[in-house]
């Protein structure tokens, strides 16, 4: 009779076994078809990396280890005294542009003025050559005349001699006043030239002067990164920061951790990617909270697997091939019904689950 009843109870055990099992089978099977999970998934947020971009001493730091900043707080300060000194540079090579435009420009309009009063010299000449070629065609016909009055012995020899200089004095005043109008010409020309030269040169001063302008606002520029300051609101990282160390552009120092956006990145298996689409809801729950449940939204998908973002993507085209599933990254953006103060808490890289309602 003992034995009988152990055997009922194994039977009893064993049917309850299988109907917890089945039953939960079941269940897992009928949640797989609407569901899509997966535990390979953290936290995101923006980290700002602080970065100065002038090298130079730190002489004070403004914030601690942790500490919650606001756009536009100062992080830390670097010695300025180096740039104060290049923006007086800048400063005085500005002001030797500037002097040297207005001596060239004072040259302009002097070659300006050297220009219209040769210009007159010369419009004078052309006068005074018309008057003289005129006063030569007289003295010339009076030659002609008195030389045939002279053959015929109408005029005594001194009346034809006075003609005939009054001819050669018209034609020497002429030539004179011909070479006078080629030295006038070739004055107007060098000039006309030297004022080109001179526009030339104010050409060049004007631009000595924007290149200058260009020097100092970069050396203003320069002095303002000597103050660092908080590109966003957020909490800063651990700060290995001391007044006297050297640092220099484009060194990553810390960062500020941005709270007003924050985010999942989950990383599927492509095998449950067929059936996700995007504006799927999505149930977030986090290893550190886990009697809180955050909602999601399912709003993208990467455009390769995280392995062909590796410093060193796998070459399957050599070696031995071995097939492995590959996950693919997925954002999932929180949505504004969960509590804010709850999101706050939340940093980037702890470990979540997520739950994508497929169906």
């Amino acid at each position: 009779m003992e034995k009988k009843k152990t055997n009922k109870k194994f039977l009893f055990i064993l049917i309850a076994l299988v109907a917890v099992g089945g039953t939960y089978g079941t269940y897992k099977y009928l949640h797989s078809l609407a569901h899509e999970t997966t535990d390979d998934a953290q936290i995101e947020k923006n980290m700002s990396p602080i970065i100065p971009r002038v090298t130079g001493y730190i002489t004070k730091v403004y914030v601690k280890d942790n500490d919650f900043v606001k756009k536009g707080d100062t992080l830390f300060v670097i010695d300025d005294k180096d740039y104060v000194v290049r923006v007086e540079e800048a400063k005085a090579a500005l002001a030797a542009a500037e002097g040297s435009f207005a001596v060239a420009k004072a040259d302009v309009g002097s070659a300006v003025a050297n220009v219209s009063v040769s210009e007159a010299n010369v419009q004078s000449t052309k006068g005074n050559i018309e008057a003289a070629k005129v006063r030569l065609w007289r003295a010339t016909n009076d030659f002609e005349r008195y030389e045939n009055l002279y053959k015929n012995h109408s005029i005594t020899k001194q009346q034809f001699e006075q003609a005939q200089a009054a001819k050669q004095e018209a034609e020497a005043q002429l030539n004179v006043l011909q070479q006078q109008q080629a030295a006038s010409n070739y004055q107007k020309n060098a000039i006309i030239s030297k004022s080109n030269v001179s526009n030339k040169q104010t050409e060049v001063a004007a631009a000595n002067i924007e290149k200058a302008k260009a020097a100092l606002d970069a050396a203003k520029l320069n002095l303002d990164y000597t103050v660092v300051t908080a590109s966003v609101d957020g909490q800063v990282s651990t700060i290995d920061l001391q007044p006297g160390q050297l640092v220099a552009p484009g060194q990553a120092l810390f960062y500020v951790i941005n709270n007003n956006e924050t985010w999942v990145v989950a990383n599927f298996k492509e095998t449950q990617l067929n059936k996700m689409t995007e504006g799927q809801k999505v149930v977030v729950k986090v290893d550190a909270y886990p009697d809180t449940e955050f909602e999601g939204v399912l709003t993208s998908f990467s455009p390769a697997t995280g392995s062909r973002f590796s410093l060193l993507p796998p070459d399957n085209a050599t070696g031995n091939f071995v097939k492995t599933v590959q996950r693919l990254p997925v954002k999932i953006s929180l949505t504004e019904n969960n509590d804010k103060e709850k999101v706050k808490l939340l940093r980037p890289g702890m470990n979540v689950e997520v739950d994508v309602h497929i169906k």
